[in-house]
């Protein structure tokens, strides 16, 4: 818009210095009679153009009936006359001479159109650079170095990784005190791999080590190499690396290693494309340097990477038990006001399975909810309700008609008696009809600590409690509902696992599915079997086995407690959630105390109370024979888009 403005304002000035003039134009016939009649007074000339005045002036008529008397001239000659100077002189003209004057405001404008081009390609090689300096640094790295001025992370900012901090500190001494190894023959670790799951605290360790050795720290994203035209990545290695050199000794950070490090001759466009040229380059220039690299994808990772000289220690950094939970939360909530019934220790138990991105979260939540209540401190009821916020999904109020809230009672009442009966799965710690997230109803439970193994009984009781809703919903209503389709499908993938992973089943300790290939992104594209139909059908008879008699063992724990399913079905209905300490009452078959009003309370009750825990559920870690405890939902029963069911 101002280019435009500018165009049209340089116009209009030239129009109007074009056509500003108070002189009459006459011909220059006309201007050899008027002196010859000797009529010309006086001319000032200039190169072609001769401007002056009449001794008498000229009538012109302007107009119909309008005349007007013209005293000045102007006329163009257009040729030489060298004869014109003399007859001037003999009539005894006054003659002025003056210097030819440049228009440089045309010539300005004649040219403008050029400039603007020139100028508009310029602004659009400048945005199409991605925020490089040069029209030549395309190749250049993008690698940020953190400065003396930011603030700088020591491993104490660091908690729930000890193991992690111990291999790493190893690092850093060398960096400080390299004698006091070298005098024992020991090199330094050319390079250390960070792996583990997102959230985990991998980019803080590396931020950690540069902070504690202080020395300077680049860091860039593996994604940051890879680009559309092929060679680029190659050339923002080399550059990294030699902005490494150049402030050596210094510590090298590469995130998200997996999006530059994956095997070479793996993808499907071909082995010489963009990402494995940067590769190869990536691994020329790592001997003889210090680089930290994280990913959470190590199988994927080209096996050139991870020998010895490169990528000397493998670090793992997973997520934290409940004493790393407490360490964080400490960490985490040191600049927030806390109140005094704050406790982090029942906290931490509270959150198995969480990573410290999640426990920062949470007290980031508790803050938000806090400050939104006007509240003078974040108090131990605002860090449960961030916690189930973010695990659970935030509460929704939703118009259900009592038949639903009916089947919803009795379908996690079913859950939470099979968790209270069965002694190797966890015993129940709350259960509600809700709504959270896509979960019409929720029951939850926790273990007493932190659990990596699951015997056999453990894992049929699981898949009983999960069976057990809809075992509830088929003796009360004498029908079924979608509702249950999630407990199905995750009771069917326990199943699976028991049987052609974990050994549980009646085929034997054999691995059967195994996926064999790294094609693209590390897996294969499809996933062939590696047995027989014959073994299928064994597999599926298994299966099927196991389930039925889960399924027949929920219906007789749930027909011998009928009395205990229907007071809690009840109670269910009338005070919506049923923490811990109430449901061992109802199971002592003692009366629970009356729904407070607000008033009685004595406060606003903007919210429901929330829903307290959550429950693990079994998952299978695909790189280890034993299963993880990872925090889910017990039982999301009803989605608004259900995968199963009606």
């Amino acid at each position: 818009m101002w280019v435009l403005l500018i165009m049209l304002s340089m116009v209009f000035v030239q129009f109007f210095s074009r056509n500003r003039s108070d002189e009459m134009q006459i011909n220059y016939t006309s201007f050899r009679l008027h002196l010859a009649n000797d009529n010309v007074r006086e001319v000032i000339i200039s190169d072609k153009i001769i401007v002056g005045k009449f001794v008498n002036g000229v009538t012109v008529r302007s107009g119909p009936g309008q005349e007007a008397t013209e005293n000045t001239f102007k006329v163009n000659i257009p040729f030489e006359d060298p004869n014109l100077i003399h007859e001037l002189e003999q009539r005894n003209v006054e003659i002025t001479a003056r210097p030819l004057t440049t228009n440089w405001l045309g010539h300005l404008l004649s040219w403008f159109p050029y400039i603007f081009f020139i100028a508009f390609f310029i602004f659009i090689f400048r945005q199409m650079q991605g925020g490089q300096k040069g029209i030549f640094s395309f190749g250049k790295s993008k690698a940020k170095m953190l400065d003396g001025d930011r603030p700088k992370v020591k491993f104490s900012d660091v908690a729930g990784v000890e193991e992690a901090k111990r291999d790493l500190q190893e690092i850093v001494d060398f960096l400080k005190e390299p004698d006091k190894f070298t005098r024992f023959g020991a090199r330094l670790p050319k390079g250390a791999l960070l792996l583990g799951p997102p959230g985990t605290g991998k980019t803080l360790l590396a931020r950690a080590v540069a902070g504690e050795a202080d020395v300077p720290f680049f860091s860039i994203s593996g994604s940051d190499f890879v680009e559309m035209f092929v060679g680029v990545g190659a050339s923002r290695v080399r550059d990294l690396f030699e902005q490494g050199k150049k402030n050596a000794p210094c510590i090298i950070f590469i995130d998200e290693m997996d999006a530059v490090g994956r095997h070479r001759g793996a993808g499907l466009g071909g082995g010489h494309d963009e990402r494995e040229q940067t590769l190869n380059q990536l691994l020329v220039e790592m001997d003889g340097f210090i680089l930290i690299a994280a990913t959470n994808r190590p199988d994927v990772l080209d096996p050139a990477l991870l020998r010895p000289g490169r990528f000397d220690r493998h670090i793992t950094v997973d997520r934290p038990d409940v004493r790393g939970r407490e360490a964080i939360l400490q960490i985490k909530s040191n600049n927030k006001p806390m109140a005094e019934s704050v406790n982090l220790k029942t906290l931490a138990k509270l959150t198995p399975g969480m990573s410290g991105a999640d426990l920062e979260n949470v007290v980031n939540e508790a803050a938000l909810l806090a400050a939104r209540e006007d509240h003078n401190m974040v108090t131990m009821d605002d860090l449960e309700r961030a916690k189930n916020k973010i695990v659970m999904g935030a509460e929704r109020r939703l118009v259900l008609s009592e038949e639903e809230r009916r089947i919803i009672a009795y379908h996690e009442t079913g859950h939470t008696i099979i968790f209270q009966m069965i002694p190797e799965i966890y015993t129940p710690h709350s259960v509600t009809i809700i709504s959270r997230g896509q979960a019409l109803g929720l029951t939850y439970s926790l273990p007493d600590e932190d659990q990596y193994l699951y015997s056999k009984a453990c894992c049929l009781g699981q898949i009983t409690s999960l069976l057990a809703g809809q075992v509830a919903e088929q003796m009360v209503i004498g029908d079924t509902t979608n509702g249950a389709s999630d407990d199905i499908n995750r009771a069917t993938d326990i199943a699976r696992h028991m049987v052609c992973d974990w050994g549980m089943g009646g085929i034997g300790p054999l691995a059967l599915g195994k996926k064999d290939g790294e094609v693209f992104l590390g897996r294969e594209i499809t996933q062939p079997r590696s047995y027989s139909d014959q073994t299928a059908a064994k597999i599926d008879n298994e299966m099927r086995q196991i389930i039925e008699t889960c399924h027949n063992r929920a219906e007789t724990i749930l027909k011998d407690n009928d009395d205990l399913m229907h007071r809690m079905a009840e109670a269910l209905l009338e005070y919506e959630t049923l923490d811990r300490e109430q449901i061992n009452k109802l199971a002592a078959n003692e009366p629970l105390e009356p729904i407070k009003t607000d008033e009685e309370m004595g406060v606003d009750n903007k919210e429901i109370p929330p829903v307290i825990e959550q429950e693990e559920i079994l998952s299978v870690d695909k790189s280890s024979s034993a299963p993880k405890a990872r925090p889910q939902p017990a039982d999301p029963i009803g989605k608004d888009e259900p995968t199963g069911g009606i």
